[in-house]
């Protein structure tokens, strides 16, 4: 492509995908989060910050892209950018990995191969753009220097992180006396769950972030070797959508009980969903709901 207008039309281009791509994550902050968090490169709070900060760069990116300032340093950091990706992708199908890498959020799901092959068609169309010159704005690192700062402010006000906004001393959602209740009453009475430490929680099959939530311990689960056996999920629901639960969420399938008395359990835990309560010999040791999961906390009581 040797016509400069093309040439300006294409880069462009590139910089809107990159906006666009981060701005969809931001709005699926949650599940990119989690996708960060499954690879156990960071712990939970750390992977709130890296979630942030590749949307950051993106962003930057995108916007450096389409005012044409900087070229050669915008130029490398897309292609750095796009590398990165690619080799977390590698390692996704080394995994054997076939979820969405949520590249562009929830709008868009693609496997590790179908986003591999889009990265690789983004770094062939950055090419002919790679001799372009900058606009000789004598702002441009002033440019570059708000496009970071009202860029950041922009991700952290819009999504700022659970780590630094759930309350360390949150509201407690479990009515304790009815919840003992439930555990002496049937359906539970037969399942031990007074005996060491139990993990159980109250979820809705219909509700996201209990989809979410469920996603969180599972990984939790499998990080520090819980027994699998001493969690169990009490629904709210019906069978034929406990199997889509199991199937959206992506969690591992643990011990599960739909409970009949759906008026007692939503008493039990004031309405919300979820509540996840981890028992040590029938004592309440922590409760969570999906913002507020401690993850050292979480640690400590699951490494037995």
């Amino acid at each position: 492509m040797t016509n400069p207008l093309g040439k300006s039309a294409l880069k462009v281009l590139l910089g809107l995908v990159f906006v666009v791509s981060a701005v969809l994550k931001l709005f699926d902050m949650d599940k990119f989060e989690i996708y960060i968090y499954s690879y156990h490169f960071f712990s939970l709070n750390v992977s709130f910050m890296v979630a942030r900060l590749a949307i950051i760069l993106e962003l930057v990116l995108g916007i450096g892209l389409i005012s044409h300032c900087l070229h050669k340093l915008m130029w490398w950091g897309s292609i750095a950018m796009l590398t990165g990706y690619s080799l977390l992708l590698i390692y996704a199908m080394y995994l054997g990995r076939t979820d969405s890498c949520h590249c562009f959020g929830d709008f868009l799901q693609l496997d590790p191969k179908q986003s591999l092959v889009k990265n690789g068609v983004l770094m062939l169309l950055f090419l002919p753009i790679y001799r372009m010159e900058s606009w000789k704005t004598p702002f441009r690192w002033l440019i570059l220097c708000l496009t970071v700062m009202v860029s950041t402010i922009a991700v952290f006000v819009i999504s700022p992180p659970d780590n630094l906004t759930s309350n360390s001393d949150p509201e407690q959602n479990l009515q304790t006396e009815l919840f003992n209740e439930m555990l002496n009453a049937s359906p539970l009475d037969t399942l031990n769950l007074r005996k060491g430490k139990q993990v159980i929680c109250f979820l809705s099959t219909s509700c996201e972030y209990c989809q979410m939530a469920a996603q969180k311990l599972s990984l939790m689960q499998q990080f520090y070797g819980f027994p699998k056996e001493n969690i169990t999920y009490l629904f709210m629901g019906n069978e034929e959508d406990i199997a889509k639960f199991y199937e959206e969420s992506g969690s591992a399938q643990y011990r599960n009980v739909l409970y009949p008395d759906v008026v007692r359990l939503l008493k039990a835990i004031d309405g919300n969903f979820p509540v996840i309560v981890f028992l040590e010999d029938g004592e309440v040791v922590h409760e969570y709901g999906f913002r507020n999961m401690n993850e050292a906390e979480i640690q400590a009581f699951m490494v037995i």
